[in-house]
């Protein structure tokens, strides 16, 4: 069964664009960051239909390397995360301002 690629772009786009509202507009850096991983799985969901399209398995080695990165990535930002609320008691990111001088 071939879900068609209007129907996987159309859930991408829409995935894209309700992670794409949680980062602009949420200001705890958790739900930020759930935000963005969101944002890269919708990318990931439109890089497998184009890869189905396309045939072989381009596109699903792409996605597995992205989702490698990102669990890499998940790891550093939490670990940024216990950082920053174990010297602020918070992580909003209002009230952090570790990169102004």
């Amino acid at each position: 069964m071939s879900v068609p690629l209007l129907d996987v772009l159309v859930v991408s786009v829409a995935l894209f664009s309700l992670g794409l509202c949680g980062a602009l507009l949420r200001r705890n850096a958790i739900t930020i960051f759930l935000s963005i991983e969101l944002m890269l799985n919708a990318a990931n969901l439109a890089i497998v239909g184009f890869g189905e399209k396309v045939g072989g398995y381009a596109g699903q080695t792409v996605v597995f390397f992205a989702i490698v990165v990102a669990a890499a990535e998940a790891a550093v930002g939490l670990a940024i995360f216990v950082a920053v609320f174990r010297h602020h008691e918070t992580i909003d990111v209002n009230k952090t301002n570790l990169l102004k001088w």
